[in-house]
């Protein structure tokens, strides 16, 4: 599988437009040679240099499998499910690191599955373990603007 955007490529530094600094905007996400069999899509942000062992931005499970991507600025397919991230909220939560350069990695989940239910930040990973066919990683990066 494939991950790219049009915001920003593997390592580039992310516009303020998609961080605390600027708008906040989720940054344009599409993906492409998903496996035939593949029956959803989930979607996970994550930023491992985070204080604590890392932070969830961003997380949607249930993407059609006819779906190829995620707008930047939404909306978010049809019928997809966003679940509540590290803020404790649903929205793409703007990176927004306190200190240093942070990562944020991007990944698309393609799974065996139409359909996940009761999946929680804390249980997204293993629900992803039990239903993945492929996965594709997107890494962009960012530092405050003060």
């Amino acid at each position: 599988m494939k991950l790219v955007s049009r915001d920003f490529v593997e390592g580039q530094m992310l516009a303020p437009t998609f961080t605390c600094d600027g708008e906040g905007l989720s940054p344009h996400m599409a993906w492409s040679d998903a496996p035939p069999e593949t029956k959803s899509f989930a979607l996970r942000c994550f930023d491992p240099d985070a204080p604590g062992g890392g932070f969830v931005h961003w997380l949607v499970v249930n993407i059609s499998a006819a779906a190829r991507e995620i707008p930047g600025s939404g909306p978010l397919p049809v019928g997809c499910l966003p679940i509540l991230n590290d803020s404790g909220q649903t929205p793409y939560c703007p990176p927004c690191p306190p200190s240093g350069v942070h990562r944020y990695q991007f990944t698309v989940y393609a799974l065996d599955v139409a359909m996940l239910s009761n999946v929680t930040a804390e249980n997204f990973l293993e629900q992803m373990q039990q239903h993945t066919l492929a996965s594709a990683m997107l890494a962009g990066r960012y530092q405050r603007q003060r």
